[in-house]
């Protein structure tokens, strides 16, 4: 069993930054790709971007890509999410998730997901 718990979300302008941390309990982290979901309100939730179990491969959304960076130790179980440039498109509630399968981009394909955390990015 793995619980996974975010944190770091908050108000900032356009065009700021954020950093957002996923914090895995358990001692089988390293086992697991790492994926970050969001979900604007009236939206389905979509995938941003993936890291493999050892942070060696990573896959990203096109439209967050350049601006956002994955990247985890597994040494604290944590991943994060750091995210540069942002706009008011960014705007949702972002979840991490853990899987062992080989589909990233379905958050359906996860083993576990975290409650979320919201990030509102003001014009």
């Amino acid at each position: 069993q793995v619980q996974l718990v975010e944190s770091g979300g908050g108000l900032v302008q356009a065009g700021g930054s954020l950093r957002l941390s996923c914090a895995a309990s358990g001692r089988t982290f390293r086992r697991y790709a790492m994926g970050w979901f969001r979900q604007a309100p009236g939206k389905e939730r979509e995938f941003v971007c993936t890291i493999s179990w050892s942070g060696g491969s990573k896959y990203y959304a096109d439209s967050v890509k350049g601006r956002f960076t994955i990247s985890r130790d597994n040494a604290k179980n944590t991943v994060y999410l750091q995210m540069n440039g942002l706009k008011p498109e960014d705007t949702a509630v972002y979840y991490c998730a853990a899987t062992t399968g080989r589909e990233y981009v379905r958050i359906e394909a996860y083993n576990y997901r975290g409650q979320g955390t919201q990030v509102t990015v003001s014009s």
